[in-house]
């Protein structure tokens, strides 16, 4: 049976940022499974969509255009017009359930009143908020509050990883009701890096938020100029930003990452933060490339046999695997092909759509118990 599914997410569309690309690849692996599906998000975006998916934008707030994660004095504004939004859609398209796509898209959903109600995490707030906010302690109890208040409230949950299903469940989430579902990624969509000979960039790619550790990445290359002195430093954004040490490569969509990710480097995550799923780091799989990741944020990666995984935060072990990769093309092309064939393998858009419609399918007619589906 056909459903009328609206995917409701808190963010301006489209981005080339994870959250965005995460949101339109579920709403993909949905309608290829036939079903009518909606985008509910905010009233701009930056690019082109080419995606096909019908896209409802709430009204828009006068001054309010960021594209940044993270909180903003307008948000709350945005995310009451995203709810009456959201209200209209149902109404008027007769959605059967409503997915919320990370926190403020859940309270928007809650606020709503449509059910059933389906979560699909992207985080935990006590883990992310704390790099918002200068007071971490705080910020990281208020996170722990968020986590143990709203998640529960949904009809189903659904997260990227064990880990994250492990913490909303210790925080009262109904075990029966989460569901572990990786994100999905079409690696046709990617041209295929190839290594070449000489001495590739190291690229990141990606918002410039605190979570995001680049701090570690920039400590990481000063070691690495010790021995290569011409390495270079590429920083993939669509932020306004400069870096005395690395080259700023603006990204304006969708288009121009899967160009600049077809070219010969060494993929860099430093990130730390441990609840999210790195979609950047999904999008260089499917590109074939060698990369660097940070234990915490890695979740995807074997070490040494699609990637290169080091400790969290130690700058020595990252720079040392940096300066591996760039100094070894046969290593980069192996660990390279090897990621993209994990990315196919484990990420693959449609199994991840039958796992997600029969999530949605129970949600609509519940059996007793519910089982979860991992």
């Amino acid at each position: 049976m056909k459903l009328r599914i609206a995917l409701v997410s808190a963010c301006p569309y489209p981005v080339p940022q994870g959250s965005q690309v995460f949101l339109r690849d579920n709403a993909l692996a949905l309608q290829a499974r036939g079903h009518e599906v909606h985008l509910v998000v905010y009233s701009y975006g930056e690019g082109r969509d080419h995606s096909g998916l019908t896209i409802h934008r709430c009204r828009r707030i006068p001054g309010e255009g960021k594209t940044k994660a993270g909180p903003s004095f307008m948000k709350p504004l945005q995310d009451l017009a995203l709810t009456k939004t959201l209200r209209d859609v149902v109404a008027r398209e007769r959605i059967d359930v409503v997915i919320a796509h990370n926190y403020e898209a859940l309270l928007v959903g809650l606020l709503a009143g449509r059910r059933p109600l389906i979560y699909h995490a992207h985080n935990a707030m006590s883990d992310e908020l704390p790099y918002y906010f200068a007071g971490a302690g705080m910020a990281a109890r208020v996170g722990r509050w968020l986590d143990r208040t709203f998640p529960r409230r949904a009809d189903r949950v659904i997260v990227p990883h064990r880990r994250l299903a492990g913490h909303l469940i210790v925080r009262g989430c109904d075990h029966s009701k989460v569901s572990i579902v990786p994100p999905p990624i079409r690696v046709s969509d990617f041209p295929e890096c190839t290594p070449e000979e000489g001495l590739p960039p190291v690229l990141y790619a990606g918002n410039l938020d605190a979570y995001q550790n680049l701090g570690l990445l920039f400590s990481a290359m000063e070691l690495v100029r010790k021995r290569l002195p011409h390495a270079r430093l590429q920083i993939a954004t669509g932020e306004s930003v400069s870096y005395p040490d690395a080259e700023v490569v603006p990204i304006r969509g969708f288009d121009s990452l899967h160009r600049l990710l077809a070219q010969d480097s060494v993929f860099a995550l430093p990130r730390v933060s441990w609840s999210g799923y790195p979609i950047k780091l999904l999008n260089a799989m499917a590109a074939g490339k060698a990369m660097v990741a940070c234990r915490s944020a890695a979740y995807p990666l074997t070490h040494e046999v699609d990637g290169l995984v080091v400790p969290d935060d130690n700058v020595r072990a990252f720079a040392d695997a940096l300066y591996t990769l760039l100094t070894d093309r046969r290593l980069r092309q192996r660990l390279g092909q090897a990621a993209r064939q994990t990315a196919e393998r484990a990420h693959e858009p449609e199994a991840v759509g039958a796992q997600l419609e029969a999530i949605v399918r129970d949600a609509l007619h519940p059996k007793s118990p519910a089982a979860n589906r991992d």
